[in-house]
């Protein structure tokens, strides 16, 4: 995996990701993102059932999937991308992971863009969050310089996301907004799950087959 993968240089892929201080940094950055996340969602998580958390915080749980699939190449430190092992189960991790990322990175942007009277001009409710959540676009193509994906990975991510957006406007588990989403949110959000997905297959390579051999 030695060719750019997306359209961010590799270059910047090998200082995050192959040197300790930069990944570890990542990991600490993505945890407290991740604890700031979660505080968006304290007031309301004790009506949610706390099996379904994982579902409800939605934008933590694509930081914390994130910050799972870096930790993936903690024991591979001081090495370059391309010695880290391409196993079909880290596909799953790393397609998931990616998909949530960009899915709550671009729903975010639509969602506060729709109830744009809501949030527009405050600094942080509208300008913070946007840029913040962008973030997670910009960190997900960091993945492609170290992972692969498999159909399999890829149909499975669709499903899941999919299934989540039943969860959140089906049965009422969106993440709390300033406007009722009607229908133009909900709508807007599956095609966001179709897109991330779709740019994951576009992004990631596929895990090449295992050749058998007589």
């Amino acid at each position: 995996m030695s060719e750019q993968r997306g359209p961010l240089p590799r270059r910047y892929a090998r200082y995050y990701l192959e040197q300790t201080p930069s990944l570890v940094w990542l990991l600490v950055v993505n945890a407290v993102a991740m604890l700031v996340g979660v505080r968006f969602y304290v007031e309301t998580m004790p009506d949610v059932s706390t099996f379904l958390w994982p579902l409800y915080a939605d934008s933590p749980a694509a930081l914390f999937l994130m910050t799972l699939s870096v930790a993936t190449l903690l024991p591979f430190l001081g090495k370059s991308l391309d010695e880290v092992p391409l196993t079909v189960p880290l596909a799953y991790l790393h397609t998931v992971a990616l998909v949530w990322l960009i899915k709550m990175g671009l729903w975010t942007v639509v969602a506060l863009n729709i109830g744009f009277d809501a949030y527009f001009p405050a600094p942080w409710a509208y300008f913070g969050i946007i840029v913040t959540h962008l973030g997670f676009v910009a960190e997900g193509l960091l993945v492609p310089h170290y992972a692969r994906t498999t159909k399999g990975a890829l149909v499975t991510a669709l499903v899941l996301a999919l299934g989540n957006d039943i969860l959140d406007y089906g049965f009422g588990y969106h993440p709390p907004l300033r406007y009722d989403p009607g229908l133009v949110l909900p709508l807007a959000t599956v095609g966001l799950s179709v897109l991330s997905v779709a740019i994951a297959w576009r992004l990631l390579p596929m895990v090449e087959p295992v050749q058998k051999t007589a």
